[in-house]
C-alpha cells in the first residue's frame, strides 16, 4: 500500500461531510514508518454535531421504532459486505498497525464478520418484552434501547471492537457516535461505506477519528446516554470518572494479565503449541493474551525448551507478508515500552530465555523480538502489568493449589486457559480462577457466550445475550390485578 490514503471528510449522521477545523491525523505504517494516510482530526464541534444528529434519530427518527426484522435486515447487509471485502479490510488494519495479515484475515477481518453474525443471533432470540407474574398483580417487563452511544475503540483490533459494540447497539434500537484510534482511522471509512451501502438511515452512525482530549469530550457529553469504552486500565478509569458527572451508563472492556496453567499431566506438545500462538498473538497487542505461562517445577525445563525453541521460530517480519507471525508494534512509544519491560525484566533478574531486543537487520520498522523470560517471580513488574508487546513471563509453581494462587495474583481477570489430560479437572481449575473467560485445552472467545472482565479488567459485558444487554433498559409496567389480557 504505497499510495497515500487521504479523506477529507467526517462521516457524521450517515454523510460526508466538512470537518469544523483543519487539524488531520497522519497515519504511520509501523513497518516503513512512513506515512499512508491522513484523516481529519474531529474537534469539539464536529461531536456537538454528531451527538445533535444521534439524538434526533433516536428520538424522533424510525431506526429505534422499526420491527426488529428491518433492523436485522440492514445490519446483515453490513455484516455480509464485510465479509465480501474482508482482505481489503485485513490488508488496511495490518497496514495501519502491524498485524500479521495472515492474523488479520482470522481475527480483524472475518472475525468482525463473525461479531455482526453473533449478534444477530442473539438479537433474533432476545426477549425484548415479556408478561411476568408480581407479587401484586401482572406486570410486562420491557426491555428498551438506552439511547446515544458513544463507543470508543482502540487501535488494536479496530474493526473486531467496533462490531462487538455496534452490532448490539445498532440492533437495539441504539444510535451510536463511533470513536476509532488516531492510528487506525483508516478502515472506520470503509465501515463508513459499507453502512451507507447498507440502507443504515440518517444520524444512526457518526464516525469521529480524534485523540484523547476529543474523546474525553464526547464521553461526558451530556446528549449521551451511555458509553462502550475498550482500551487501557487507566483511560477506563478517566472514562468513567468523566461519564459520571452525567451518571451515563458504561461498559468498559480494559486489560488483562492472563496465565496459562500447564498441569503436570499435560500433553506438553499440545500445550505449547496451543499457548505459543495466543501468547504472542497480534505482536502481542491483544487484551486476553496468555502473558503468564505457568509451568509445573517438575517439567519446568522441559516446558522452558519448549517454548524458547518456538517462539524463536516465529517469522518475523512485515505485516502484509502472509508469512508472518510477528510484526511491528503499532507505534514507536509501543516498541520502547517493551524494550523498556525486557530492561526492567533483566534488572529484576529473570532470565531471557530467547528475544531480549530488537530484530536482527531490521533498523527500520517498529520491531521486537519475541521475548520469553523464564524464573519469573509473580511479585515482578514483569508478571503484574500489562506490556503489550511481544514479552511473555514463564512461572513455575510447585503444586496445583499454588498454580491456582498465582494465577490469581493479578489486579487482572480477563483470561486464562489450563492444559491437562483430564478435562474434567481442567474445569475444576477454570471454577477456581477468578477472570471472565476460561478455556480447557483451547483458547477460543465464543461470541454467543459473555465477555469481559473481572478486577480491573473492566466493567460489564460483550458478546451474547449479557453483552446484548448493555444496550438496554429495563422497564416494569404494572398492570392492574384483574387485567387478563
Amino acid at each position: 500500500m504505497s499510495d497515500l490514503i487521504e479523506h477529507g471528510k467526517l462521516f457524521i449522521g450517515g454523510e460526508l461531510v466538512d470537518p469544523a477545523g483543519a487539524e488531520t491525523i497522519d497515519v504511520v505504517s509501523p513497518h516503513t514508518e512512513q506515512v499512508i494516510g491522513r484523516v481529519p482530526h474531529a474537534s469539539r464541534a464536529d461531536v456537538d454535531r454528531a451527538v445533535a444528529v444521534a439524538r434526533e434519530a433516536f428520538d424522533e427518527g424510525p431506526w429505534p421504532r422499526m420491527p426488529l426484522d428491518e433492523r436485522i435486515a440492514v445490519v446483515t447487509r453490513i455484516k455480509d459486505a464485510i465479509l465480501a471485502r474482508h482482505e481489503e479490510i485485513a490488508k488496511l488494519i495490518s497496514s495501519q498497525n502491524g498485524s500479521p495479515y495472515s492474523w488479520s484475515v482470522l481475527a480483524q477481518a472475518l472475525g468482525a464478520m463473525m461479531v455482526w453474525d453473533s449478534a444477530i443471533t442473539v438479537a433474533r432470540d432476545f426477549v425484548f418484552e415479556e408478561r411476568r407474574a408480581g407479587a401484586l398483580g401482572p406486570l410486562l417487563v420491557r426491555r428498551e434501547p438506552v439511547g446515544v452511544v458513544a463507543a470508543v475503540v482502540p487501535w488494536n483490533v479496530p474493526q473486531f471492537v467496533a462490531a462487538a459494540k455496534l452490532g448490539p447497539a445498532l440492533l437495539s434500537g441504539c444510535s451510536v457516535v463511533l470513536k476509532p484510534s488516531p492510528e487506525t482511522p483508516l478502515d472506520s471509512y470503509l465501515l463508513a461505506e459499507i453502512a451507507t451501502g447498507a440502507g443504515l438511515p440518517q444520524g444512526v452512525l457518526s464516525i469521529l477519528p480524534a485523540d484523547r482530549e476529543v474523546s474525553e469530550y464526547l464521553v461526558g457529553h451530556p446528549g449521551v446516554d451511555k458509553v462502550s469504552f475498550t482500551g487501557s486500565v487507566a483511560a477506563g478509569r478517566r472514562v468513567m470518572e468523566v461519564a459520571s458527572r452525567n451518571l451515563t451508563r458504561v461498559t468498559l472492556e480494559l486489560g488483562g494479565k492472563s496465565a496459562a496453567v500447564i498441569l503436570p499431566d499435560a500433553d506438553l506438545e499440545a500445550a505449547v503449541a496451543g499457548i505459543v500462538p495466543n501468547a504472542w498473538m497480534n505482536n502481542g497487542q491483544a487484551c486476553v493474551a496468555q502473558t503468564r505461562i505457568l509451568a509445573p517445577r517438575s517439567h519446568y525445563d522441559e516446558i522452558a525448551d519448549r517454548l524458547a525453541a518456538a517462539a524463536s521460530a516465529l517469522v518475523v517480519g512485515d505485516p502484509l507478508d502472509p508469512a508472518t507471525e510477528v510484526g511491528p508494534l503499532v507505534a514507536e512509544r509501543q516498541r520502547q515500552r517493551s524494550l523498556d519491560y525486557i530492561a526492567i525484566g533483566r534488572q529484576e533478574g529473570a532470565k531471557v530465555l530467547t528475544g531480549g531486543g530488537r530484530p536482527a537487520g531490521r533498523d527500520q520498522g517498529w520491531y521486537v523480538e519475541p521475548t520469553l523470560f523464564g524464573e519469573v517471580a509473580n511479585s515482578m513488574r514483569i508478571a503484574r502489568e500489562e506490556i503489550f508487546g511481544p514479552v511473555i513471563c514463564l512461572l513455575p509453581y510447585e503444586d496445583e493449589a499454588e498454580a491456582v494462587r498465582i494465577a490469581n495474583d493479578s489486579d487482572y481477570g480477563l483470561s486464562g486457559t489450563v492444559w491437562t489430560a483430564d478435562v474434567e479437572h481442567g474445569i475444576g481449575i477454570a471454577r477456581q480462577v477468578r477472570t471472565g473467560t476460561y478455556s480447557v485445552n483451547t483458547f477460543s472467545l465464543d461470541m454467543l457466550g459473555p465477555f469481559g472482565g473481572y478486577k480491573n479488567s473492566g466493567l460489564g459485558r460483550e458478546f451474547g445475550p449479557e453483552g446484548f444487554s448493555e444496550y438496554l433498559e429495563h422497564k416494569m409496567i404494572h398492570l392492574p390485578a384483574d387485567w387478563e389480557g
